[in-house]
């Protein structure tokens, strides 16, 4: 299976200047050769003009572009062909369909990064990020899976392994040792060691809820009374009219939801339905979508009138769990002299004429991002709950080691701990990742990756 000659089309369907289809594994050369004539394998890594033929019946199928690949020294360290056809859609499936027929199978989502990671080309932390690459929408996103794909993160967890294992050794010193009665390292040593290596895990775990709103885009909910500029100020952010806006109450009546990049970080604005008491059925039913929006919220951005008074905040977002920023819209209506005194996290704006939307922008990232949001391009960043699972547990263990230490325990036995430790970070680079964990990996992958 896993070295089948594999096929995908790696661009997407549809009408395109070109299209490119890749061939993976034992024997990838010889189905090229059945379809493409004239191949050439060798030299490999250079760009040649060929014909492809169907191999049942010799129908010329297009004038293409081939480079051959040989392993090692390719993307999946198999032997590999790209193919460049014309693009559409019948010229594509064609070729590959004669692929398919000279011997070929389709290859699963995934499966040409999967075999990479299989052969050492790439780690499962880079695995992941190739596929966040390729989801990527917004600078940030792309600058965090290039990290990742450059080892910024794989080189951190190896460091946090390799200090598991110096403790390790150390305490080695102990169990061969046992009858000195401190043993030849100083215990308040191995003392400090395990809180560093505690707290450089901690430090990056501190990241993963940054990490994962990166990946998914931070949820914003946008709610309100009726009428104070929620769908205005939805607008403005989107930089398009999405939501209708008129002066009557009660125009939004279900939520919008819509992906935008605020400062080069991904975000989901929802525009929701005011909130208030009502006897209208359809207004009602928008209202209790706001409400389960709130709920899910990762941050509420909250509109009153710029002259609005606190207690209204007050009264609508006690007991949220998501952080809150008050937006005192339509401040251009007002004289500053009727502006309320700034205070934290309390901004005051104008859609209409763009004051404080600057502001708003990095309040917005600043709440949702702050271990990321200045910080330099090459910081570590855990980006999937797998990893952030893995660190937790690698702190329990070296919590349990500390523990089980400091209530007498033997070393040798609480040694054990800082065994499951190093196990635990070896999952997080795919090490010793079982199939399970692989399978959920790759199987958002499209079938050319």
């Amino acid at each position: 299976m896993l070295s089948d000659v594999i096929a995908a089309l790696a661009t997407p369907p549809g009408q395109s200047a070109l299209a490119v289809l890749r061939l993976s594994g034992s024997g990838a050369f010889d189905v090229a050769g059945a379809v493409l004539s004239p191949f050439e394998p060798e030299p490999a890594r250079t760009a040649r003009v060929s014909r492809a033929a169907h191999p049942d019946n010799g129908e010329v199928l297009d004038e293409l572009v081939y480079v051959p690949f040989r392993g090692p020294h390719s993307y999946t360290g198999e032997d590999m062909v790209e193919i460049s056809t014309h693009g559409g859609v019948l010229v594509p499936s064609e070729v590959f369909a004669a692929l398919l027929a000279a011997g070929a199978r389709e290859a699963l989502p995934g499966e040409f990064t999967r075999r990479a990671l299989l052969n050492g080309k790439l780690d499962l932390i880079q695995a992941e990020a190739i596929g966040d690459l390729v989801a990527a929408t917004t600078p940030v996103q792309r600058r965090a899976a290039l990290g990742q794909i450059e080892r910024n993160l794989s080189s951190q967890i190896a460091g946090l392994r390799e200090s598991v294992l110096q403790l390790e050794s150390l305490c080695c010193y102990e169990i061969d040792f046992p009858e000195e009665d401190s043993g030849p390292v100083p215990p308040e040593k191995i003392d400090v060691f395990i809180e560093t290596i505690i707290e450089s895990l901690a430090e990056l775990l501190e990241t993963a809820d940054d990490g994962e709103r990166l990946r998914n885009g931070a949820l914003c909910v946008i709610a309100g009374r009726p009428n104070v500029g929620k769908s205005t100020l939805f607008n403005a952010l989107l930089g398009k009219d999405r939501a209708i806006v008129t002066p009557q109450p009660g125009t939004t009546r279900d939520a919008i939801e819509a992906s935008v990049s605020i400062g080069g970080y991904p975000f989901r604005l929802v525009d929701t339905a005011g909130l208030r008491s009502t006897s209208d059925v359809v207004e009602g039913l928008g209202v209790e979508v706001s409400r389960r929006y709130l709920d899910e919220a990762d941050i509420v951005l909250f509109c009153v009138e710029a002259t609005a008074e606190s207690s209204e905040v007050e009264a609508i977002t006690t007991d949220r769990a998501a952080p809150l920023l008050v937006a005192r819209t339509m401040s251009d209506l007002v004289s500053a002299r009727e502006l309320p005194p700034e205070e934290p996290g309390v901004v005051h704006v104008s859609a209409v004429t763009g004051e404080g939307l600057g502001g708003l922008r990095d309040e917005l990232v600043g709440s949702m991002f702050s271990a990321l949001y200045g910080s330099r391009s090459d910081q570590p960043i855990v980006t999937r709950a797998r990893q952030r699972v893995a660190l937790e547990k690698a702190i329990a263990e070296m919590g349990d080691f500390k523990t089980a230490r400091a209530s007498g325990i033997e070393t040798v036995v609480a040694a054990t701990h800082l065994r499951a430790a190093v196990t635990v970070l070896e999952t997080i680079v795919g090490a010793v990742s079982p199939e399970d964990v692989l399978e959920r990996v790759f199987s958002d992958f499209c079938v050319g990756k």
